[in-house]
């Protein structure tokens, strides 16, 4: 596994192998409704900031297009996490359409000798890669970290790691390592989608350097074994929306949604990168360079909406059941634009 080269510079504040049949064209047009759908991230086992949060969306988004979930999804990994995530995702109202990636919590099983045991000297004490994945595409009902789903038309795409980079060099931990063929696949899709004009929704758990709240601190600018090839292609795409969770930093912070500016691919208004906080637990800058509890009750996600024209995300805060803030992005590859 080798890095690649540092981060491409840039942000601004905003004021498949061969060509694969698409997985839902567009439905909507100049005269359709809005399609609104809902993004959480970092769950970790709050299995119950996780209902209080899919009842809220139900409440103000009852007609859901679908519901993306940018990693973290169980504490450690284990089977019966994944278990009991589903048994409350079934237990509240809930979308049909979920698009679900895997994040850095899914590979924690090997710290631990049992569930009741941490045991990191001894690491990875007896769990193998390949299981630990297979857990993941059980539970999200398919064989690659990387997939495609539509919500109301709107293709969202889900990116994640390959390998777990401890198992491949020890001086590693929870680092991302894409293949080649996620890269052309991600390539592909993107190109086929703004060939039809249509904006994508990428939903990646590890955030990208330089880019939303906490990732200019130390802690989160390393994230991505191949960051410059990852930014060169999202970089190239105005109409791209990046959704990244793991930092759990709170949406109330102002870069919570920024315009990523990639220099060489010839797009100089960038892509837009999206924060989604979490739903287990918030953080923020301690001013020191690295970061600090929020502490009390934290519970926060986003809700977008797409329609002709624009996309407006909305942040809120599940606990208050209040919207935080809002913003709107134009489309600019859109409906005869």
């Amino acid at each position: 596994m080798v890095a690649a080269g540092g981060a491409a510079a840039g942000a601004a504040m905003l004021p498949g192998e061969a060509e694969a049949q698409p997985q839902g064209q567009a439905k909507w047009g100049p005269h359709w409704p809005v399609v609104r759908f809902n993004i959480l991230s970092d769950i970790q086992g709050d299995l119950a900031d996780f209902g209080k949060a899919l009842d809220d969306l139900h409440a103000i988004n009852p007609g859901s297009a679908g519901l993306g979930i940018a990693g973290d999804l169980t504490p450690r990994g284990y089977d019966f996490e994944y278990a009991q995530l589903r048994s409350t995702f079934d237990k509240h109202p809930h979308p049909r359409e979920v698009a679900w990636a895997i994040g850095n919590h899914e590979f924690y099983v090997p710290k631990w000798r049992d569930p009741d045991t941490l045991a990191q000297e001894t690491w990875p004490n007896g769990t193998t890669e390949d299981s630990l994945f297979r857990s993941f595409y059980r539970f999200a009902g398919r064989n690659t970290v990387y997939s495609e789903t539509s919500f109301g038309g709107v293709p969202v795409l889900c990116l994640g790691t390959e390998q777990y980079a401890k198992y491949h060099d020890p001086k590693l931990w929870d680092e991302v390592w894409m293949s080649d063929r996620q890269f052309t696949w991600l390539e592909q899709r993107l190109r086929y989608w703004s060939n039809r004009r249509s904006p994508v929704m990428v939903l990646t758990h590890h955030p990208l350097p330089n880019t939303v709240s906490g990732t200019h601190n130390k802690l989160y600018r390393s994230d991505y074994l191949q960051p410059d090839r990852l930014l060169s292609i999202l970089g190239r795409h105005r109409d791209v929306f990046l959704f990244s969770g793991h930092t759990h930093w709170d949406l109330n912070l102002s870069d919570w949604v920024v315009r990523r500016v990639v220099p060489g691919t010839g797009n100089l208004e960038g892509f837009t990168v999206v924060n989604t906080a979490a739903v287990q637990t918030g953080w923020t800058d301690d001013g020191k360079g690295g970061e600090v509890s929020l502490g009390g009750a934290f519970n926060q996600g986003l809700q977008v909406e797409v329609s002709p024209g624009s996309v407006v995300i909305k942040a809120r805060d599940f606990t208050t059941k209040t919207w935080l803030k809002q913003i709107t992005v134009p489309l600019h590859n859109f409906w005869g634009s």
